[in-house]
């Protein structure tokens, strides 16, 4: 009966593991920009708090659209960092490898902000669950900071500023470019922590 978190590496995934201390961790390489940094932000942190980890590498770079991906963002995009449809693969990749591994619930680090996109408001979680729960296995999804800012949780959970610092945000690069969607949160998020900021 083992739980499992979907870490990205940055800070919302990382208060959640902090949070929740899950006993297994996935992080998943889909061609993203920032790949290698989220990467080695996951893995330190995992190590630092005893948590099994695991690479799932997968080239969605096709796919790709925004920010994230390095090119011009699809048609349909609402925003910069649209990439079609990535929260539901990357949970779905992910619950494909830690149902092998006897997990019973998936924690995905998603925050109020997120639901800018509609794979990031409540309503994505629940559809999400039902899936999960309906097919064989019958893995929980839940996203135990939903209601909250990134700032909040952080503050909530008393995450120390030690391990927040692995955090790679930035949605261009494996270095923060600063003018990123996802550098920007890092920024605010810190400021409202009282933490020094530089991206």
């Amino acid at each position: 009966m083992k739980t499992s978190l979907l870490l990205s590496g940055g800070m919302d995934s990382i208060c959640v593991a902090w949070w929740k201390r899950p006993e297994l961790a996935v992080t998943i390489d889909y061609g993203q920009a920032a790949a290698q940094a989220e990467v080695m932000a996951a893995r330190a942190v995992c190590a630092q708090l005893g948590i099994e980890h695991h690479l799932i590498r997968v080239d969605c770079r096709e796919l790709g659209s925004g920010d994230m991906a390095g090119r011009e963002a699809d048609a349909a995009a609402p925003a910069s960092d649209w990439w079609p449809y990535r929260n539901q693969l990357l949970v779905t990749l992910a619950a494909m490898k830690v149902i092998s591994l006897s997990a019973v619930k998936l924690y995905i680090g998603t925050v109020r902000s997120d639901e800018l996109h509609r794979d990031g408001t409540v309503r994505f979680v629940e559809l999400i669950n039902e899936l999960l729960q309906y097919q064989e296995g019958g893995l929980q999804v839940e996203a135990p900071a939903i209601a909250m800012s990134t700032w909040e949780l952080a503050r909530t959970v008393s995450v120390p500023p030690e391990l927040i610092a692995w955090a790679h945000s930035c949605h261009k690069a494996n270095l923060p470019c600063g003018n990123c969607r996802g550098c920007n949160k890092y920024e605010a998020s810190m400021f409202e922590l009282g933490y020094a900021c530089v991206p």
